[in-house]
Protein backbone atom coordinates (compact mmCIF):
# COMPACT_ATOMS: atom_id res chain seq x y z
CA UNK A 1 0.00 0.00 0.00
CA UNK A 2 1.28 3.69 -0.60
CA UNK A 3 2.35 5.30 2.43
CA UNK A 4 0.36 8.30 1.65
CA UNK A 5 -2.99 6.54 1.27
CA UNK A 6 -2.40 5.32 5.41
CA UNK A 7 -4.71 7.28 7.39
CA UNK A 8 -2.88 8.82 10.66
CA UNK A 9 -4.83 7.34 13.78
CA UNK A 10 -3.93 8.27 17.37
CA UNK A 11 -4.86 5.25 19.72
CA UNK A 12 -2.83 3.51 22.82
CA UNK A 13 -0.25 1.73 21.05
CA UNK A 14 0.84 4.94 18.82
CA UNK A 15 1.05 6.70 22.36
CA UNK A 16 3.47 3.60 23.17
CA UNK A 17 5.53 3.99 19.81
CA UNK A 18 5.46 8.05 20.65
CA UNK A 19 6.71 7.69 23.29
CA UNK A 20 9.30 4.92 22.61
CA UNK A 21 10.64 7.26 20.05
CA UNK A 22 11.02 10.74 21.68
CA UNK A 23 13.22 8.52 24.54
CA UNK A 24 15.59 6.69 21.44
CA UNK A 25 14.26 3.60 22.17
CA UNK A 26 15.26 1.10 19.49
CA UNK A 27 17.05 3.85 17.96
CA UNK A 28 13.72 5.25 17.25
CA UNK A 29 13.03 2.35 14.96
CA UNK A 30 9.94 0.83 14.79
CA UNK A 31 9.23 -2.11 13.66
CA UNK A 32 6.06 -4.96 13.78
CA UNK A 33 5.01 -8.06 12.06
CA UNK A 34 1.82 -10.42 11.38
CA UNK A 35 1.90 -13.41 12.70
CA UNK A 36 -0.54 -16.25 11.42
CA UNK A 37 -0.63 -19.38 12.19
CA UNK A 38 -1.07 -21.60 8.69
CA UNK A 39 -3.99 -23.29 10.12
CA UNK A 40 -6.45 -21.90 7.76
CA UNK A 41 -7.74 -19.22 6.33
CA UNK A 42 -7.28 -15.76 7.63
CA UNK A 43 -10.90 -14.07 8.84
CA UNK A 44 -12.18 -10.54 9.13
CA UNK A 45 -10.72 -10.68 13.02
CA UNK A 46 -7.01 -10.89 11.06
CA UNK A 47 -7.85 -8.21 8.81
CA UNK A 48 -7.70 -5.59 12.14
CA UNK A 49 -4.66 -7.10 12.77
CA UNK A 50 -3.16 -6.44 9.61
CA UNK A 51 -4.26 -3.32 9.03
CA UNK A 52 -3.10 -2.15 12.53
CA UNK A 53 0.62 -3.64 12.07
CA UNK A 54 1.22 -3.00 8.59
CA UNK A 55 -0.74 0.83 8.93
CA UNK A 56 1.22 1.53 12.37
CA UNK A 57 4.36 0.31 10.48
CA UNK A 58 3.59 3.17 7.35
CA UNK A 59 2.54 6.07 9.49
CA UNK A 60 5.49 5.84 11.54
CA UNK A 61 8.13 5.14 8.45
CA UNK A 62 9.19 1.74 9.86
CA UNK A 63 8.86 -1.98 8.77
CA UNK A 64 6.52 -4.61 8.96
CA UNK A 65 7.45 -8.69 8.34
CA UNK A 66 4.36 -11.61 7.44
CA UNK A 67 5.73 -14.41 9.47
CA UNK A 68 4.34 -17.75 9.58
CA UNK A 69 4.53 -19.68 13.29
CA UNK A 70 4.55 -23.07 11.69
CA UNK A 71 5.42 -24.74 14.44
CA UNK A 72 2.45 -27.14 14.51
CA UNK A 73 2.62 -29.53 11.49
CA UNK A 74 0.17 -31.18 12.01
CA UNK A 75 -1.94 -28.32 11.62
CA UNK A 76 -0.04 -26.47 9.18
CA UNK A 77 -0.90 -27.15 5.03
CA UNK A 78 0.82 -25.26 2.02
CA UNK A 79 -2.67 -24.38 1.25
CA UNK A 80 -3.34 -22.00 4.06
CA UNK A 81 0.17 -20.09 3.61
CA UNK A 82 -0.98 -19.35 0.02
CA UNK A 83 -4.12 -18.12 0.93
CA UNK A 84 -2.83 -15.71 3.33
CA UNK A 85 0.10 -14.53 1.22
CA UNK A 86 -3.02 -13.37 -1.15
CA UNK A 87 -5.32 -12.05 1.46
CA UNK A 88 -2.75 -9.51 3.03
CA UNK A 89 -1.75 -8.49 -0.51
CA UNK A 90 -5.54 -8.08 -1.50
CA UNK A 91 -6.12 -6.45 1.35
CA UNK A 92 -3.14 -3.93 -0.27
CA UNK A 93 -0.29 -4.78 2.06
CA UNK A 94 3.03 -5.14 0.89
CA UNK A 95 5.95 -7.02 3.58
CA UNK A 96 9.01 -5.93 1.26
CA UNK A 97 10.40 -8.89 0.75
CA UNK A 98 10.31 -9.77 4.74
CA UNK A 99 8.53 -13.36 4.49
CA UNK A 100 9.48 -15.12 7.52
CA UNK A 101 8.53 -18.46 9.14
CA UNK A 102 8.93 -20.17 12.37
CA UNK A 103 10.89 -22.82 11.10
CA UNK A 104 13.59 -20.42 9.68
CA UNK A 105 14.75 -20.36 13.19
CA UNK A 106 14.19 -24.11 14.65
CA UNK A 107 18.19 -24.72 14.48
CA UNK A 108 18.80 -20.84 16.66
CA UNK A 109 15.74 -22.25 19.02
CA UNK A 110 17.04 -25.27 19.85
CA UNK A 111 20.62 -23.85 20.84
CA UNK A 112 18.87 -21.24 22.79
CA UNK A 113 16.84 -23.84 24.39
CA UNK A 114 20.27 -25.76 25.06
CA UNK A 115 21.44 -22.65 26.70
CA UNK A 116 18.29 -21.92 29.00
CA UNK A 117 19.11 -26.07 30.20
CA UNK A 118 22.82 -25.14 31.17
CA UNK A 119 21.60 -22.51 32.78
CA UNK A 120 19.12 -24.85 34.68
CA UNK A 121 16.06 -23.32 33.89
CA UNK A 122 14.46 -25.75 31.90
CA UNK A 123 14.09 -29.83 32.38
CA UNK A 124 13.19 -32.48 30.54
CA UNK A 125 10.10 -33.95 31.81
CA UNK A 126 8.33 -37.34 31.65
CA UNK A 127 4.54 -36.91 32.81
CA UNK A 128 2.25 -37.44 30.31
CA UNK A 129 -0.07 -34.59 29.18
CA UNK A 130 -2.31 -35.25 31.72
CA UNK A 131 -0.54 -35.37 34.29
CA UNK A 132 1.33 -32.30 33.91
CA UNK A 133 -2.31 -30.47 33.66
CA UNK A 134 -2.95 -32.20 37.12
CA UNK A 135 0.30 -31.27 38.52
CA UNK A 136 -0.40 -27.44 37.31
CA UNK A 137 -3.19 -26.64 39.97
CA UNK A 138 -6.16 -24.08 39.60
CA UNK A 139 -6.41 -20.42 39.97
CA UNK A 140 -6.78 -21.34 43.49
CA UNK A 141 -4.73 -23.92 44.15
CA UNK A 142 -0.45 -23.85 43.57
CA UNK A 143 0.68 -26.28 41.22
CA UNK A 144 2.51 -29.17 41.89
CA UNK A 145 6.21 -29.86 41.07
CA UNK A 146 7.27 -32.48 38.39
CA UNK A 147 9.41 -35.26 40.15
CA UNK A 148 11.87 -35.39 37.58
CA UNK A 149 12.43 -31.44 37.90
CA UNK A 150 15.72 -31.80 39.66
CA UNK A 151 17.31 -33.61 37.11
CA UNK A 152 21.05 -33.02 36.47
CA UNK A 153 22.16 -30.59 33.62
CA UNK A 154 24.22 -33.52 31.98
CA UNK A 155 20.85 -36.00 31.91
CA UNK A 156 18.63 -33.10 30.62
CA UNK A 157 21.21 -32.48 28.14
CA UNK A 158 21.56 -36.18 26.95
CA UNK A 159 17.83 -36.24 26.81
CA UNK A 160 16.76 -33.30 25.02
CA UNK A 161 19.33 -34.50 22.35
CA UNK A 162 18.02 -37.83 22.29
CA UNK A 163 14.60 -36.12 21.57
CA UNK A 164 15.75 -34.00 18.75
CA UNK A 165 17.43 -37.51 17.37
CA UNK A 166 13.72 -39.66 17.64
CA UNK A 167 14.40 -41.56 20.23
CA UNK A 168 11.27 -41.48 21.90
CA UNK A 169 7.56 -41.39 21.10
CA UNK A 170 5.20 -38.73 20.96
CA UNK A 171 4.55 -37.53 23.79
CA UNK A 172 6.79 -39.75 26.15
CA UNK A 173 8.87 -36.69 27.07
CA UNK A 174 8.75 -32.80 27.16
CA UNK A 175 11.32 -29.45 27.83
CA UNK A 176 9.85 -27.65 29.96
CA UNK A 177 10.54 -24.38 31.92
CA UNK A 178 11.90 -24.01 34.83
CA UNK A 179 9.70 -20.85 36.75
CA UNK A 180 7.57 -21.18 39.43
CA UNK A 181 4.81 -23.66 40.04
CA UNK A 182 3.12 -21.30 42.68
CA UNK A 183 2.68 -18.78 40.62
CA UNK A 184 -0.35 -17.17 40.72
CA UNK A 185 -0.04 -16.89 36.59
CA UNK A 186 -0.49 -20.24 35.56
CA UNK A 187 1.38 -19.65 32.31
CA UNK A 188 4.49 -19.47 34.69
CA UNK A 189 4.28 -23.22 36.06
CA UNK A 190 6.62 -24.78 34.15
CA UNK A 191 5.45 -24.48 30.83
CA UNK A 192 5.93 -26.79 27.93
CA UNK A 193 8.81 -25.28 25.92
CA UNK A 194 9.49 -28.36 23.22
CA UNK A 195 7.06 -31.83 22.43
CA UNK A 196 7.69 -34.37 20.68
CA UNK A 197 5.68 -34.57 17.40
CA UNK A 198 6.89 -37.09 14.78
CA UNK A 199 5.36 -35.47 11.80
CA UNK A 200 6.28 -33.76 8.74
CA UNK A 201 6.62 -30.43 8.12
CA UNK A 202 5.57 -28.52 5.04
CA UNK A 203 8.71 -26.70 5.20
CA UNK A 204 11.88 -28.85 6.68
CA UNK A 205 9.96 -32.25 5.75
CA UNK A 206 11.37 -35.07 8.35
CA UNK A 207 13.99 -33.16 9.73
CA UNK A 208 12.75 -31.71 13.22
CA UNK A 209 10.66 -34.66 15.42
CA UNK A 210 10.66 -32.20 18.05
CA UNK A 211 8.75 -28.59 17.81
CA UNK A 212 8.72 -25.56 19.73
CA UNK A 213 5.39 -24.40 21.40
CA UNK A 214 3.94 -20.73 20.71
CA UNK A 215 5.07 -19.41 23.83
CA UNK A 216 8.49 -20.09 23.41
CA UNK A 217 9.25 -19.58 19.79
CA UNK A 218 7.00 -16.24 19.40
CA UNK A 219 9.50 -14.12 21.77
CA UNK A 220 12.69 -15.76 20.14
CA UNK A 221 10.99 -14.93 16.26
CA UNK A 222 10.40 -11.46 17.50
CA UNK A 223 14.13 -11.08 18.48
CA UNK A 224 15.63 -13.12 16.00
CA UNK A 225 13.80 -10.43 13.39
CA UNK A 226 14.52 -6.81 15.67
CA UNK A 227 10.42 -6.78 16.23
CA UNK A 228 10.51 -3.68 18.35
CA UNK A 229 6.57 -3.83 20.03
CA UNK A 230 4.86 -6.96 19.11
CA UNK A 231 1.12 -6.72 18.99
CA UNK A 232 -1.12 -9.63 20.25
CA UNK A 233 -4.50 -9.94 21.48
CA UNK A 234 -5.84 -9.50 24.98
CA UNK A 235 -5.93 -13.42 25.42
CA UNK A 236 -2.22 -13.19 25.01
CA UNK A 237 -2.05 -10.56 28.14
CA UNK A 238 -1.23 -13.43 30.68
CA UNK A 239 1.12 -14.74 28.33
CA UNK A 240 3.76 -11.49 28.06
CA UNK A 241 5.12 -12.31 31.87
CA UNK A 242 6.59 -15.91 29.81
CA UNK A 243 7.69 -14.09 26.72
CA UNK A 244 9.81 -11.46 29.25
CA UNK A 245 10.96 -14.69 30.78
CA UNK A 246 12.45 -15.86 27.73
CA UNK A 247 13.84 -12.90 26.81
CA UNK A 248 15.15 -11.80 30.09
CA UNK A 249 16.61 -15.17 31.04
CA UNK A 250 18.70 -15.99 27.88
CA UNK A 251 19.99 -11.90 28.71
CA UNK A 252 19.08 -10.76 24.62
CA UNK A 253 19.76 -7.48 24.36
CA UNK A 254 16.70 -4.49 23.20
CA UNK A 255 14.35 -7.05 23.56
CA UNK A 256 11.11 -6.34 21.92
CA UNK A 257 7.60 -5.36 24.38
CA UNK A 258 4.50 -7.47 23.71
CA UNK A 259 1.38 -4.77 23.65
CA UNK A 260 -1.93 -6.34 24.04
CA UNK A 261 -5.61 -4.86 22.05
CA UNK A 262 -8.88 -6.01 21.79
CA UNK A 263 -9.38 -8.57 19.39
CA UNK A 264 -12.70 -8.01 16.87
CA UNK A 265 -16.13 -9.76 18.03
CA UNK A 266 -18.71 -9.49 15.54
CA UNK A 267 -22.86 -9.97 15.92
CA UNK A 268 -23.99 -13.51 14.37
CA UNK A 269 -19.78 -14.32 13.49
CA UNK A 270 -17.44 -16.76 14.96
CA UNK A 271 -13.64 -16.02 15.03
CA UNK A 272 -12.38 -18.90 16.21
CA UNK A 273 -10.32 -21.16 13.17
CA UNK A 274 -11.33 -24.29 14.97
CA UNK A 275 -14.88 -23.28 14.33
CA UNK A 276 -14.56 -22.38 10.74
CA UNK A 277 -12.47 -25.52 10.49
CA UNK A 278 -15.25 -27.61 12.03
CA UNK A 279 -17.78 -25.74 9.33
CA UNK A 280 -15.52 -27.10 6.59
CA UNK A 281 -14.96 -30.27 7.45
CA UNK A 282 -18.71 -30.13 8.49
CA UNK A 283 -19.83 -29.68 5.10
CA UNK A 284 -22.24 -26.82 7.02
CA UNK A 285 -20.81 -24.39 4.52
CA UNK A 286 -18.73 -25.34 1.05
CA UNK A 287 -15.59 -24.12 1.82
CA UNK A 288 -13.48 -21.74 3.24
CA UNK A 289 -14.02 -19.29 0.89
CA UNK A 290 -18.07 -19.41 0.88
CA UNK A 291 -19.71 -16.44 0.99
CA UNK A 292 -21.21 -16.84 4.27
CA UNK A 293 -17.89 -17.13 5.95
CA UNK A 294 -16.20 -14.46 7.91
CA UNK A 295 -13.30 -15.67 6.19
CA UNK A 296 -11.00 -12.94 3.60
CA UNK A 297 -11.47 -14.88 0.57
CA UNK A 298 -15.34 -15.87 1.55
CA UNK A 299 -15.83 -12.13 1.70
CA UNK A 300 -13.90 -10.88 -1.18
CA UNK A 301 -15.70 -13.90 -3.19
CA UNK A 302 -19.46 -12.46 -2.04
CA UNK A 303 -18.03 -8.94 -3.45
CA UNK A 304 -16.53 -7.34 -0.30
CA UNK A 305 -13.91 -4.79 -1.37
CA UNK A 306 -10.92 -4.71 0.46
CA UNK A 307 -11.55 -0.81 0.73
CA UNK A 308 -14.28 -1.32 2.56
CA UNK A 309 -12.74 -3.79 4.94
CA UNK A 310 -10.20 -1.32 5.77
CA UNK A 311 -12.40 1.70 6.17
CA UNK A 312 -14.42 -0.81 8.48
CA UNK A 313 -11.26 -1.75 10.55
CA UNK A 314 -10.17 1.91 10.94
CA UNK A 315 -13.20 2.95 12.52
CA UNK A 316 -13.51 0.50 14.78
CA UNK A 317 -10.28 1.69 16.00
CA UNK A 318 -7.93 -0.02 18.90
CA UNK A 319 -9.26 -0.54 22.22
CA UNK A 320 -7.77 -2.32 25.71
CA UNK A 321 -10.94 -4.35 26.32
CA UNK A 322 -13.14 -6.53 24.53
CA UNK A 323 -16.38 -5.52 23.03
CA UNK A 324 -18.50 -6.60 20.33
CA UNK A 325 -19.17 -4.65 16.87
CA UNK A 326 -22.75 -4.82 15.20
CA UNK A 327 -22.02 -7.02 11.97
CA UNK A 328 -24.47 -4.08 10.38
CA UNK A 329 -21.57 -1.62 10.90
CA UNK A 330 -19.28 -3.45 8.38
CA UNK A 331 -22.19 -3.59 6.06
CA UNK A 332 -22.85 -0.27 6.52
CA UNK A 333 -18.91 0.50 5.06
CA UNK A 334 -19.49 -2.34 2.16
CA UNK A 335 -22.17 0.05 1.21
CA UNK A 336 -20.82 3.26 1.51
CA UNK A 337 -18.18 1.91 -1.00
CA UNK A 338 -20.11 -0.08 -3.59
CA UNK A 339 -22.37 3.11 -3.67
CA UNK A 340 -19.94 5.42 -4.82
CA UNK A 341 -18.25 2.66 -7.18
CA UNK A 342 -21.21 -0.17 -8.17
CA UNK A 343 -22.77 0.51 -11.77
CA UNK A 344 -26.49 0.71 -11.83
CA UNK A 345 -28.54 -2.10 -13.52
CA UNK A 346 -31.83 -3.85 -13.11
CA UNK A 347 -32.15 -7.49 -12.26
CA UNK A 348 -35.44 -9.28 -11.60
CA UNK A 349 -35.53 -11.81 -8.78
CA UNK A 350 -39.18 -13.18 -8.45
CA UNK A 351 -39.92 -12.44 -12.18
CA UNK A 352 -43.67 -11.58 -13.20
CA UNK A 353 -44.86 -11.41 -16.93
CA UNK A 354 -46.28 -7.94 -17.91
CA UNK A 355 -47.50 -6.96 -21.37
CA UNK A 356 -48.09 -3.78 -21.57
CA UNK A 357 -51.55 -4.24 -24.38
CA UNK A 358 -51.15 -0.88 -26.78
CA UNK A 359 -47.55 -1.41 -27.49
CA UNK A 360 -46.51 -2.34 -31.33
CA UNK A 361 -45.75 -6.01 -30.87
CA UNK A 362 -42.49 -6.33 -32.44
CA UNK A 363 -41.22 -2.78 -31.82
CA UNK A 364 -37.99 -2.94 -29.68
CA UNK A 365 -36.86 0.30 -28.92
CA UNK A 366 -33.34 1.60 -26.78
CA UNK A 367 -33.79 3.67 -23.76
CA UNK A 368 -30.85 5.20 -21.43
CA UNK A 369 -29.64 4.76 -18.25
CA UNK A 370 -27.25 6.22 -15.98
CA UNK A 371 -24.58 3.72 -14.89
CA UNK A 372 -24.37 6.02 -11.38
CA UNK A 373 -25.56 8.64 -10.47
CA UNK A 374 -23.05 9.30 -7.75
CA UNK A 375 -20.92 9.01 -10.62
CA UNK A 376 -21.17 11.79 -13.44
CA UNK A 377 -18.04 10.33 -15.22
CA UNK A 378 -19.94 7.06 -15.25
CA UNK A 379 -21.55 7.72 -18.56
CA UNK A 380 -25.20 5.59 -19.63
CA UNK A 381 -26.18 2.64 -21.25
CA UNK A 382 -28.76 1.43 -23.79
CA UNK A 383 -31.72 -0.71 -22.10
CA UNK A 384 -34.14 -2.62 -24.75
CA UNK A 385 -37.69 -1.90 -24.32
CA UNK A 386 -40.35 -3.80 -25.61
CA UNK A 387 -44.60 -5.12 -25.72
CA UNK A 388 -43.59 -8.13 -23.14
CA UNK A 389 -41.18 -7.00 -19.84
CA UNK A 390 -40.96 -8.57 -16.80
CA UNK A 391 -40.96 -7.02 -13.06
CA UNK A 392 -40.85 -8.07 -9.58
CA UNK A 393 -43.83 -10.04 -8.47
CA UNK A 394 -43.88 -8.35 -5.11
CA UNK A 395 -44.32 -4.91 -7.31
CA UNK A 396 -47.97 -5.74 -8.22
CA UNK A 397 -50.79 -6.54 -5.66
CA UNK A 398 -54.42 -6.96 -7.05
CA UNK A 399 -56.02 -5.51 -3.30
CA UNK A 400 -53.27 -3.28 -2.10
CA UNK A 401 -52.76 -2.00 1.44
CA UNK A 402 -52.67 1.42 2.66
CA UNK A 403 -49.30 3.64 1.85
CA UNK A 404 -48.60 0.77 -1.30
CA UNK A 405 -47.03 3.00 -4.16
CA UNK A 406 -46.57 0.08 -6.55
CA UNK A 407 -48.73 -1.67 -9.55
CA UNK A 408 -52.38 -2.46 -8.44
CA UNK A 409 -55.59 -2.87 -10.67
CA UNK A 410 -56.04 0.96 -12.14
CA UNK A 411 -52.89 2.17 -10.29
CA UNK A 412 -50.33 4.18 -13.05
CA UNK A 413 -46.80 3.61 -12.08
CA UNK A 414 -43.41 4.86 -14.03
CA UNK A 415 -40.83 2.35 -15.48
CA UNK A 416 -37.58 2.99 -14.46
CA UNK A 417 -36.31 5.48 -17.40
CA UNK A 418 -39.33 4.22 -19.48
CA UNK A 419 -42.97 5.33 -19.45
CA UNK A 420 -45.92 5.84 -17.11
CA UNK A 421 -48.01 2.34 -16.93
CA UNK A 422 -51.26 1.76 -15.94
CA UNK A 423 -52.74 -1.86 -14.67
CA UNK A 424 -55.56 -3.01 -16.21
CA UNK A 425 -56.27 -6.85 -15.97
CA UNK A 426 -54.59 -9.80 -14.58
CA UNK A 427 -54.13 -13.31 -15.58
CA UNK A 428 -54.50 -16.46 -13.33
CA UNK A 429 -53.48 -20.20 -13.27
CA UNK A 430 -57.11 -21.95 -13.53
CA UNK A 431 -55.74 -24.59 -9.98
CA UNK A 432 -53.84 -22.14 -8.11
CA UNK A 433 -55.42 -18.34 -8.61
CA UNK A 434 -51.66 -17.47 -8.95
CA UNK A 435 -51.41 -14.68 -10.70
CA UNK A 436 -49.49 -15.26 -14.48
CA UNK A 437 -49.80 -12.02 -16.07
CA UNK A 438 -50.42 -8.57 -15.58
CA UNK A 439 -51.91 -6.64 -18.37
CA UNK A 440 -51.42 -2.74 -19.33
CA UNK A 441 -51.35 0.26 -21.19
CA UNK A 442 -48.78 2.82 -21.98
CA UNK A 443 -48.55 6.65 -22.67
CA UNK A 444 -46.26 7.12 -25.46
CA UNK A 445 -46.04 10.91 -24.22
CA UNK A 446 -44.68 9.95 -21.00
CA UNK A 447 -40.92 8.57 -21.89
CA UNK A 448 -38.43 9.74 -19.28
CA UNK A 449 -35.88 12.19 -20.97
CA UNK A 450 -38.68 13.69 -22.76
CA UNK A 451 -39.22 17.43 -23.03
CA UNK A 452 -42.97 17.64 -20.96
CA UNK A 453 -43.11 14.12 -20.14
CA UNK A 454 -41.84 14.11 -16.39
CA UNK A 455 -45.63 14.21 -15.46
CA UNK A 456 -45.48 13.07 -11.66
CA UNK A 457 -46.43 9.56 -10.27
CA UNK A 458 -45.72 7.81 -6.93
CA UNK A 459 -44.46 4.61 -7.76
CA UNK A 460 -41.41 3.48 -10.30
CA UNK A 461 -40.67 0.06 -10.73
CA UNK A 462 -37.57 -1.57 -12.26
CA UNK A 463 -38.06 -3.89 -15.43
CA UNK A 464 -36.62 -6.16 -18.02
CA UNK A 465 -37.49 -6.61 -21.41
CA UNK A 466 -38.50 -10.41 -22.30
CA UNK A 467 -36.77 -10.86 -25.48
CA UNK A 468 -33.58 -9.53 -24.33
CA UNK A 469 -33.17 -10.24 -20.64
CA UNK A 470 -30.23 -12.58 -19.50
CA UNK A 471 -31.39 -15.74 -17.35
CA UNK A 472 -28.89 -16.03 -14.47
CA UNK A 473 -28.54 -17.52 -10.77
CA UNK A 474 -29.00 -15.32 -7.68
CA UNK A 475 -27.41 -16.51 -4.42
CA UNK A 476 -29.11 -14.62 -1.51
CA UNK A 477 -27.18 -15.23 1.96
CA UNK A 478 -28.40 -14.39 5.33
CA UNK A 479 -26.02 -14.48 8.50
CA UNK A 480 -24.63 -17.79 8.87
CA UNK A 481 -25.07 -17.48 12.61
CA UNK A 482 -27.96 -16.63 14.72
CA UNK A 483 -27.12 -14.23 17.80
CA UNK A 484 -24.83 -15.75 18.59
CA UNK A 485 -21.40 -14.39 21.13
CA UNK A 486 -18.48 -16.90 21.43
CA UNK A 487 -17.93 -18.51 25.16
CA UNK A 488 -14.35 -19.10 24.51
CA UNK A 489 -11.06 -17.06 23.17
CA UNK A 490 -9.42 -18.12 20.06
CA UNK A 491 -6.38 -19.49 21.89
CA UNK A 492 -8.39 -21.48 23.81
CA UNK A 493 -10.35 -22.95 20.81
CA UNK A 494 -7.25 -23.93 19.27
CA UNK A 495 -5.75 -25.37 23.09
CA UNK A 496 -7.84 -26.75 24.70
CA UNK A 497 -10.31 -29.99 23.71
CA UNK A 498 -13.40 -29.64 22.97
CA UNK A 499 -17.10 -30.94 24.74
CA UNK A 500 -19.73 -32.33 23.35
CA UNK A 501 -22.57 -30.52 24.73
CA UNK A 502 -20.33 -27.45 23.14
CA UNK A 503 -20.17 -28.55 19.89
CA UNK A 504 -23.99 -29.24 19.81
CA UNK A 505 -24.81 -25.66 21.07
CA UNK A 506 -22.77 -23.94 18.58
CA UNK A 507 -23.99 -26.19 15.80
CA UNK A 508 -27.51 -25.35 17.25
CA UNK A 509 -26.89 -21.61 16.26
CA UNK A 510 -26.59 -21.89 12.49
CA UNK A 511 -28.79 -20.33 10.96
CA UNK A 512 -30.94 -22.49 8.10
CA UNK A 513 -31.84 -19.75 6.03
CA UNK A 514 -28.64 -18.60 5.41
CA UNK A 515 -28.65 -19.05 1.63
CA UNK A 516 -31.24 -19.26 -0.33
CA UNK A 517 -30.93 -20.03 -4.57
CA UNK A 518 -33.00 -18.32 -6.95
CA UNK A 519 -32.35 -20.35 -10.55
CA UNK A 520 -34.57 -18.19 -12.60
CA UNK A 521 -33.70 -14.74 -12.13
CA UNK A 522 -33.39 -12.02 -14.86
CA UNK A 523 -31.24 -9.49 -15.68
CA UNK A 524 -30.81 -6.76 -18.46
CA UNK A 525 -28.34 -7.78 -21.07
CA UNK A 526 -25.68 -5.20 -20.60
CA UNK A 527 -24.45 -7.88 -18.12
CA UNK A 528 -23.76 -10.13 -20.70
CA UNK A 529 -20.13 -10.13 -21.08
CA UNK A 530 -19.71 -9.16 -16.72
CA UNK A 531 -16.48 -10.25 -15.76
CA UNK A 532 -16.00 -12.42 -12.61
CA UNK A 533 -15.75 -10.57 -9.19
CA UNK A 534 -17.42 -7.29 -10.58
CA UNK A 535 -20.02 -5.49 -8.67
CA UNK A 536 -23.41 -4.03 -9.25
CA UNK A 537 -26.52 -2.42 -7.66
CA UNK A 538 -29.46 -4.57 -8.48
CA UNK A 539 -32.05 -1.16 -8.55
CA UNK A 540 -33.90 -1.43 -5.63
CA UNK A 541 -32.48 -4.98 -4.28
CA UNK A 542 -28.92 -4.52 -3.24
CA UNK A 543 -25.44 -4.90 -3.79
CA UNK A 544 -24.50 -8.43 -6.21
CA UNK A 545 -20.82 -9.76 -7.06
CA UNK A 546 -20.77 -12.37 -10.28
CA UNK A 547 -19.51 -15.33 -8.74
CA UNK A 548 -16.36 -18.00 -10.01
CA UNK A 549 -18.87 -20.50 -10.43
CA UNK A 550 -20.66 -18.86 -13.53
CA UNK A 551 -20.00 -20.31 -16.90
CA UNK A 552 -20.50 -18.99 -20.48
CA UNK A 553 -24.09 -18.11 -20.74
CA UNK A 554 -25.12 -18.33 -17.33
CA UNK A 555 -23.67 -16.08 -14.38
CA UNK A 556 -23.94 -16.27 -11.04
CA UNK A 557 -24.38 -13.46 -8.44
CA UNK A 558 -23.71 -13.53 -5.09
CA UNK A 559 -25.81 -11.12 -2.78
CA UNK A 560 -23.23 -8.65 -1.13
CA UNK A 561 -25.12 -6.73 0.93
CA UNK A 562 -28.98 -5.16 0.81
CA UNK A 563 -29.42 -1.64 0.10
CA UNK A 564 -31.21 -1.17 3.53
CA UNK A 565 -29.20 1.34 4.95
CA UNK A 566 -30.40 0.96 8.58
CA UNK A 567 -26.95 1.30 10.28
CA UNK A 568 -26.02 4.72 9.07
CA UNK A 569 -28.82 6.28 10.29
CA UNK A 570 -28.40 4.28 13.89
CA UNK A 571 -24.68 6.28 12.98
CA UNK A 572 -26.32 9.92 12.52
CA UNK A 573 -29.05 9.70 15.37
CA UNK A 574 -27.47 7.80 18.19
CA UNK A 575 -30.46 5.48 18.58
Amino acid sequence: MDPQEVKVSTNFIQEIIDRDRKANKYGGRVHLRFPPEPNGYLHIGHAKSICLNFGLAAQNGGLCNLRFDDTNPSKEEAEYIASIIEDVRWLGFDWGGRLFYASDYFEKMYSYALRLIERGKAYVCDLSPEEIRRYRGTFTEPGKESPYRERSVEENLDLFQRMRAGEFSDGARVLRAKIDMASPNLNLRDPVLYRILKASHPRTGDKWCIYPMYDYAHPLEDYFEGITHSLCTLEFEDHRPLYEWVLNTLNLPDPPQQIEFARLNLTNTVMSKRRLRQLVEGGYVEGWDDPRMPTLAGLRRRGYTPQSIRDFCDRIGVAKSNSVVDVRFLENCIREDLNKEAPRVMGILHPLKLIIDNYPEDQVEELEGENNPEDPAAGKRKIPFSRILYIEQEDFCKAPPPQYFRLAPGREVRLKNAYIIKAEGVVKEEKTGEIKEVHCTYDPESRSGKPGAERKVKGTLHWVSAGQALKVEVRLYDYLLLDHKEKITEEQSEEQPEEQAETEDFIKQLNPRSREVLTDCLVEPSLARAPVGSRYQFIRKGYFCVDPDSIPHKLVFNQIVSLRDTWSKVLKTGS
